[in-house]
Protein backbone atom coordinates (compact mmCIF):
# COMPACT_ATOMS: atom_id res chain seq x y z
CA UNK A 1 0.00 0.00 0.00
CA UNK A 2 1.49 3.25 -1.23
CA UNK A 3 2.09 5.29 1.68
CA UNK A 4 0.77 8.87 1.77
CA UNK A 5 3.74 12.08 2.18
CA UNK A 6 2.97 13.53 5.32
CA UNK A 7 2.58 17.38 4.69
CA UNK A 8 2.79 20.66 7.07
CA UNK A 9 0.18 23.77 7.22
CA UNK A 10 2.01 27.21 7.44
CA UNK A 11 1.44 30.58 7.21
CA UNK A 12 3.73 33.21 6.23
CA UNK A 13 3.06 36.76 6.95
CA UNK A 14 4.54 39.28 4.78
CA UNK A 15 3.47 43.04 4.17
CA UNK A 16 0.75 42.61 6.41
CA UNK A 17 -0.93 39.43 4.81
CA UNK A 18 -1.02 35.79 5.40
CA UNK A 19 0.08 33.51 2.84
CA UNK A 20 -0.98 29.64 3.85
CA UNK A 21 1.11 26.80 2.14
CA UNK A 22 0.73 23.29 2.66
CA UNK A 23 4.39 22.06 1.86
CA UNK A 24 5.93 18.64 2.53
CA UNK A 25 7.28 18.07 5.98
CA UNK A 26 11.04 17.42 4.65
CA UNK A 27 11.20 20.67 3.77
CA UNK A 28 13.64 22.95 4.21
CA UNK A 29 13.60 26.75 4.88
CA UNK A 30 15.51 27.26 1.33
CA UNK A 31 12.88 25.34 -0.34
CA UNK A 32 10.48 27.53 1.19
CA UNK A 33 12.25 30.66 -0.30
CA UNK A 34 11.79 28.88 -3.54
CA UNK A 35 8.62 28.70 -3.11
CA UNK A 36 7.73 31.99 -2.07
CA UNK A 37 9.60 34.09 -4.85
CA UNK A 38 6.59 33.96 -7.35
CA UNK A 39 4.30 35.20 -4.36
CA UNK A 40 5.91 37.81 -3.41
CA UNK A 41 8.83 39.13 -5.67
CA UNK A 42 11.48 38.21 -3.16
CA UNK A 43 14.48 36.55 -4.46
CA UNK A 44 15.71 34.15 -1.99
CA UNK A 45 18.67 35.80 -1.26
CA UNK A 46 16.55 39.18 -0.28
CA UNK A 47 14.08 36.95 2.15
CA UNK A 48 14.67 37.48 6.00
CA UNK A 49 12.18 34.00 7.52
CA UNK A 50 12.21 34.53 11.41
CA UNK A 51 10.04 31.98 13.70
CA UNK A 52 9.72 32.64 17.33
CA UNK A 53 12.19 35.09 17.59
CA UNK A 54 15.06 33.76 15.28
CA UNK A 55 16.11 33.98 11.98
CA UNK A 56 16.16 30.80 10.23
CA UNK A 57 18.92 28.93 8.97
CA UNK A 58 18.27 27.49 4.87
CA UNK A 59 19.09 24.31 6.10
CA UNK A 60 17.02 23.88 8.74
CA UNK A 61 13.62 21.83 8.34
CA UNK A 62 10.23 23.98 9.01
CA UNK A 63 9.09 20.73 11.12
CA UNK A 64 7.19 22.02 14.29
CA UNK A 65 6.50 25.60 12.49
CA UNK A 66 3.27 27.06 11.71
CA UNK A 67 3.70 30.82 11.02
CA UNK A 68 6.77 32.48 9.88
CA UNK A 69 7.43 36.18 9.24
CA UNK A 70 8.90 37.65 6.17
CA UNK A 71 10.78 40.76 5.86
CA UNK A 72 12.83 41.72 2.14
CA UNK A 73 15.35 43.15 1.69
CA UNK A 74 15.09 46.46 -0.05
CA UNK A 75 16.86 45.93 -3.85
CA UNK A 76 16.28 42.30 -3.72
CA UNK A 77 12.80 41.93 -5.10
CA UNK A 78 12.28 40.82 -8.91
CA UNK A 79 9.26 42.58 -10.59
CA UNK A 80 8.10 46.26 -9.66
CA UNK A 81 8.77 45.42 -5.83
CA UNK A 82 7.75 42.91 -3.06
CA UNK A 83 3.68 42.56 -3.72
CA UNK A 84 1.01 43.42 -1.43
CA UNK A 85 -2.39 44.32 -1.12
CA UNK A 86 -4.00 46.15 -4.02
CA UNK A 87 -7.14 48.45 -4.08
CA UNK A 88 -9.31 48.53 -7.26
CA UNK A 89 -7.85 49.01 -10.53
CA UNK A 90 -9.45 52.40 -10.66
CA UNK A 91 -6.33 54.23 -11.89
CA UNK A 92 -7.75 57.70 -11.32
CA UNK A 93 -9.68 58.75 -8.20
CA UNK A 94 -11.71 61.36 -10.70
CA UNK A 95 -14.98 60.51 -11.66
CA UNK A 96 -14.85 59.29 -15.72
CA UNK A 97 -18.44 58.79 -16.87
CA UNK A 98 -18.87 61.45 -18.54
CA UNK A 99 -18.48 61.44 -22.41
CA UNK A 100 -16.47 63.67 -24.86
CA UNK A 101 -19.12 66.06 -27.01
CA UNK A 102 -17.70 65.59 -30.44
CA UNK A 103 -18.86 68.88 -32.53
CA UNK A 104 -18.58 69.54 -36.01
CA UNK A 105 -15.75 71.20 -36.31
CA UNK A 106 -13.70 69.36 -34.39
CA UNK A 107 -14.98 65.91 -36.31
CA UNK A 108 -13.48 67.79 -39.58
CA UNK A 109 -10.24 68.87 -38.01
CA UNK A 110 -9.63 65.00 -37.23
CA UNK A 111 -10.50 63.95 -40.64
CA UNK A 112 -8.12 67.00 -42.14
CA UNK A 113 -5.26 66.44 -39.79
CA UNK A 114 -5.67 62.70 -39.21
CA UNK A 115 -4.61 63.64 -35.62
CA UNK A 116 -6.96 62.69 -32.83
CA UNK A 117 -5.49 63.52 -28.87
CA UNK A 118 -7.85 62.70 -26.89
CA UNK A 119 -5.23 61.88 -23.95
CA UNK A 120 -6.66 63.21 -19.93
CA UNK A 121 -10.02 63.99 -21.30
CA UNK A 122 -12.07 62.13 -18.26
CA UNK A 123 -13.96 59.59 -21.15
CA UNK A 124 -15.27 55.98 -19.97
CA UNK A 125 -15.87 55.28 -23.82
CA UNK A 126 -14.21 55.99 -27.40
CA UNK A 127 -16.46 58.77 -28.77
CA UNK A 128 -18.03 57.16 -31.87
CA UNK A 129 -16.61 59.60 -34.11
CA UNK A 130 -13.30 58.44 -33.52
CA UNK A 131 -14.48 55.10 -35.40
CA UNK A 132 -16.27 57.50 -37.98
CA UNK A 133 -13.03 59.19 -38.79
CA UNK A 134 -11.98 56.02 -40.75
CA UNK A 135 -8.57 55.98 -42.99
CA UNK A 136 -8.30 59.84 -42.14
CA UNK A 137 -6.45 58.99 -38.95
CA UNK A 138 -2.68 58.15 -38.50
CA UNK A 139 -2.35 59.15 -34.97
CA UNK A 140 -4.85 58.18 -32.26
CA UNK A 141 -4.02 59.21 -28.64
CA UNK A 142 -6.08 58.01 -26.15
CA UNK A 143 -3.60 57.99 -22.34
CA UNK A 144 -4.59 58.36 -19.54
CA UNK A 145 -8.38 58.17 -19.08
CA UNK A 146 -10.63 55.18 -17.69
CA UNK A 147 -11.83 53.34 -21.44
CA UNK A 148 -12.37 49.69 -20.57
CA UNK A 149 -13.54 48.86 -24.47
CA UNK A 150 -11.86 48.69 -27.33
CA UNK A 151 -14.27 47.67 -29.34
CA UNK A 152 -14.26 45.17 -33.20
CA UNK A 153 -14.70 49.28 -34.76
CA UNK A 154 -11.20 50.17 -34.06
CA UNK A 155 -10.85 48.05 -37.27
CA UNK A 156 -11.96 51.01 -39.46
CA UNK A 157 -9.19 52.76 -39.27
CA UNK A 158 -7.15 51.16 -41.80
CA UNK A 159 -4.52 53.83 -42.15
CA UNK A 160 -3.57 53.88 -37.99
CA UNK A 161 0.00 54.75 -37.58
CA UNK A 162 0.62 55.01 -33.82
CA UNK A 163 -1.94 54.21 -31.09
CA UNK A 164 -1.71 55.49 -27.77
CA UNK A 165 -3.49 53.29 -24.76
CA UNK A 166 -1.85 53.82 -21.41
CA UNK A 167 -3.12 54.62 -18.55
CA UNK A 168 -6.54 53.33 -18.95
CA UNK A 169 -8.49 50.14 -17.73
CA UNK A 170 -8.29 47.90 -20.20
CA UNK A 171 -8.61 44.12 -19.86
CA UNK A 172 -7.81 40.81 -21.85
CA UNK A 173 -11.35 40.82 -22.56
CA UNK A 174 -12.21 44.46 -23.19
CA UNK A 175 -9.47 44.40 -26.03
CA UNK A 176 -10.66 43.61 -29.35
CA UNK A 177 -7.95 42.00 -30.96
CA UNK A 178 -9.94 40.98 -33.85
CA UNK A 179 -9.95 44.96 -34.54
CA UNK A 180 -6.47 45.44 -33.76
CA UNK A 181 -5.13 42.70 -36.02
CA UNK A 182 -6.99 44.10 -39.29
CA UNK A 183 -4.63 47.59 -38.64
CA UNK A 184 -1.71 46.80 -40.85
CA UNK A 185 -0.36 50.17 -41.21
CA UNK A 186 0.72 50.11 -37.64
CA UNK A 187 4.37 51.28 -36.59
CA UNK A 188 3.28 51.71 -32.41
CA UNK A 189 1.02 50.44 -30.32
CA UNK A 190 1.24 51.20 -26.74
CA UNK A 191 -0.69 49.63 -24.00
CA UNK A 192 1.08 50.01 -20.75
CA UNK A 193 -0.24 50.90 -17.46
CA UNK A 194 -3.66 48.52 -18.17
CA UNK A 195 -4.61 45.46 -16.74
CA UNK A 196 -4.10 43.07 -19.04
CA UNK A 197 -2.75 39.29 -18.75
CA UNK A 198 -2.11 38.05 -22.12
CA UNK A 199 -1.28 38.89 -24.92
CA UNK A 200 -2.94 36.98 -27.80
CA UNK A 201 -1.49 34.83 -31.34
CA UNK A 202 -3.35 37.65 -33.23
CA UNK A 203 -0.57 40.19 -32.20
CA UNK A 204 1.67 38.45 -35.34
CA UNK A 205 -0.49 39.88 -37.44
CA UNK A 206 0.53 43.37 -37.36
CA UNK A 207 3.39 43.42 -39.56
CA UNK A 208 4.23 46.91 -40.01
CA UNK A 209 5.26 47.34 -35.85
CA UNK A 210 8.11 48.62 -35.10
CA UNK A 211 7.24 49.48 -31.80
CA UNK A 212 5.49 47.57 -28.78
CA UNK A 213 5.06 48.82 -25.01
CA UNK A 214 3.07 46.80 -22.78
CA UNK A 215 4.85 47.60 -19.07
CA UNK A 216 3.12 48.06 -16.00
CA UNK A 217 0.40 45.07 -17.08
CA UNK A 218 0.27 41.79 -15.60
CA UNK A 219 1.48 39.38 -18.44
CA UNK A 220 2.96 36.18 -17.48
CA UNK A 221 4.41 35.39 -21.16
CA UNK A 222 4.89 36.40 -24.67
CA UNK A 223 3.09 34.33 -27.68
CA UNK A 224 5.14 33.02 -30.05
CA UNK A 225 3.88 34.95 -32.35
CA UNK A 226 5.76 37.87 -31.22
CA UNK A 227 8.51 36.42 -33.78
CA UNK A 228 6.52 37.61 -36.74
CA UNK A 229 7.21 41.11 -36.25
CA UNK A 230 9.96 40.99 -38.32
CA UNK A 231 9.86 45.17 -38.32
CA UNK A 232 9.94 45.66 -34.94
CA UNK A 233 12.28 47.73 -33.14
CA UNK A 234 11.73 48.63 -29.81
CA UNK A 235 9.97 45.79 -27.29
CA UNK A 236 9.35 47.68 -23.60
CA UNK A 237 7.54 44.48 -21.18
CA UNK A 238 9.22 45.53 -18.21
CA UNK A 239 7.33 45.47 -14.87
CA UNK A 240 4.74 42.57 -15.83
CA UNK A 241 4.65 39.36 -14.39
CA UNK A 242 6.78 37.16 -17.21
CA UNK A 243 8.33 33.97 -16.07
CA UNK A 244 9.77 33.09 -19.60
CA UNK A 245 10.56 34.43 -22.50
CA UNK A 246 9.70 32.51 -26.04
CA UNK A 247 12.21 31.70 -27.96
CA UNK A 248 10.64 33.29 -31.23
CA UNK A 249 11.51 36.81 -30.17
CA UNK A 250 15.18 35.48 -31.61
CA UNK A 251 12.99 35.88 -35.08
CA UNK A 252 12.74 39.41 -34.65
CA UNK A 253 15.98 40.04 -35.89
CA UNK A 254 15.44 44.39 -36.38
CA UNK A 255 14.96 44.93 -32.57
CA UNK A 256 17.20 47.56 -30.81
CA UNK A 257 15.74 47.96 -27.64
CA UNK A 258 14.57 45.24 -25.35
CA UNK A 259 13.42 46.04 -22.00
CA UNK A 260 12.01 42.98 -19.67
CA UNK A 261 13.19 44.09 -16.70
CA UNK A 262 11.60 44.05 -13.16
CA UNK A 263 9.96 40.71 -14.23
CA UNK A 264 9.65 37.02 -12.71
CA UNK A 265 13.05 35.32 -14.64
CA UNK A 266 14.80 33.00 -14.23
CA UNK A 267 16.35 32.02 -17.31
CA UNK A 268 16.66 33.39 -21.00
CA UNK A 269 16.37 31.66 -24.61
CA UNK A 270 19.72 31.13 -26.33
CA UNK A 271 17.88 32.75 -29.24
CA UNK A 272 18.00 36.34 -28.00
CA UNK A 273 21.68 35.94 -28.90
CA UNK A 274 20.52 36.23 -32.76
CA UNK A 275 19.35 39.87 -32.12
CA UNK A 276 22.40 41.25 -34.32
CA UNK A 277 21.05 44.47 -34.03
CA UNK A 278 20.47 44.94 -30.30
CA UNK A 279 22.17 48.26 -28.83
CA UNK A 280 20.15 48.34 -25.45
CA UNK A 281 19.01 45.38 -23.22
CA UNK A 282 17.28 46.07 -19.85
CA UNK A 283 17.15 43.39 -17.57
CA UNK A 284 17.31 44.45 -13.42
CA UNK A 285 15.41 42.93 -10.87
CA UNK A 286 14.83 39.38 -12.43
CA UNK A 287 16.11 36.01 -10.74
CA UNK A 288 18.40 35.74 -13.79
CA UNK A 289 21.57 33.87 -12.90
CA UNK A 290 23.30 33.74 -16.25
CA UNK A 291 22.66 34.65 -19.85
CA UNK A 292 22.62 33.11 -23.35
CA UNK A 293 26.40 31.95 -24.12
CA UNK A 294 26.81 33.86 -27.29
CA UNK A 295 25.28 36.75 -26.32
CA UNK A 296 27.85 39.02 -25.73
CA UNK A 297 30.20 37.55 -28.96
CA UNK A 298 26.90 37.79 -31.38
CA UNK A 299 25.23 40.85 -30.36
CA UNK A 300 28.00 43.31 -31.86
CA UNK A 301 26.21 46.73 -31.46
CA UNK A 302 24.92 45.94 -28.00
CA UNK A 303 26.52 48.90 -25.46
CA UNK A 304 23.71 49.18 -22.57
CA UNK A 305 23.33 45.90 -20.46
CA UNK A 306 21.77 46.47 -17.29
CA UNK A 307 21.85 43.77 -14.81
CA UNK A 308 21.37 45.40 -11.22
CA UNK A 309 19.19 42.93 -9.33
CA UNK A 310 20.04 39.87 -10.26
CA UNK A 311 22.30 37.25 -9.67
CA UNK A 312 24.73 38.22 -12.59
CA UNK A 313 27.62 39.90 -11.39
CA UNK A 314 30.34 41.63 -13.30
CA UNK A 315 33.39 39.39 -12.57
CA UNK A 316 30.48 36.76 -14.21
CA UNK A 317 30.54 38.68 -17.30
CA UNK A 318 33.93 39.34 -17.76
CA UNK A 319 33.95 35.49 -18.55
CA UNK A 320 31.90 35.70 -21.30
CA UNK A 321 33.31 35.34 -24.73
CA UNK A 322 32.82 38.60 -26.57
CA UNK A 323 32.96 40.63 -22.86
CA UNK A 324 35.92 42.48 -24.40
CA UNK A 325 34.47 43.95 -27.47
CA UNK A 326 31.66 44.46 -25.49
CA UNK A 327 33.32 46.70 -22.76
CA UNK A 328 35.09 48.99 -25.26
CA UNK A 329 31.42 49.64 -26.69
CA UNK A 330 29.90 50.58 -23.23
CA UNK A 331 32.79 52.73 -22.11
CA UNK A 332 33.02 54.64 -25.51
CA UNK A 333 29.02 55.25 -25.29
CA UNK A 334 29.48 56.33 -21.60
CA UNK A 335 32.31 58.80 -22.84
CA UNK A 336 30.30 60.54 -25.73
CA UNK A 337 27.56 61.19 -22.89
CA UNK A 338 29.67 62.88 -20.34
CA UNK A 339 30.73 65.05 -23.22
CA UNK A 340 27.41 66.23 -23.35
CA UNK A 341 27.48 66.88 -19.47
CA UNK A 342 28.93 69.39 -17.07
CA UNK A 343 32.24 68.28 -15.61
CA UNK A 344 31.42 67.41 -12.09
CA UNK A 345 27.98 66.57 -12.65
CA UNK A 346 26.88 63.81 -10.29
CA UNK A 347 25.01 62.54 -13.08
CA UNK A 348 28.25 61.47 -14.59
CA UNK A 349 28.90 58.36 -12.47
CA UNK A 350 30.15 55.97 -14.58
CA UNK A 351 27.38 52.58 -14.56
CA UNK A 352 28.81 49.57 -14.95
CA UNK A 353 25.17 47.85 -15.55
CA UNK A 354 25.54 45.03 -12.92
CA UNK A 355 26.11 44.34 -9.53
CA UNK A 356 29.94 44.10 -7.91
CA UNK A 357 29.03 41.05 -6.29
Amino acid sequence: METKEKMIQLSVKFNGRWIPLSLSADTTVKDLKSVLQPLTNLLPRGQKLIAKGKILDDQMNLNGLSKIQLIGSQGLHQGSGPIIKKESPDLRKTNYNKQVSVVKSQFERWKLTGVISLSDSGIKLIPQDVWNCGSSVRFLDLNSNSIEDVPEAVAALTSLQKLFLNANCITDESLSWKGLSSLKSLSLMSLSHNLLTTLPADLGALISLKELHVAHNYLTSLPDEIGLLVHLEVLKANDNRLTTITSRIGSCSTLVEVDISQNLLIELPETLSNLTNLKALHLHNNGLRSLPSTLLKNCTQLSTLDLHGTGITMDMLREFEGWESFDERRVLKHSKQLAFRVQGDSSSYFDEGADKS
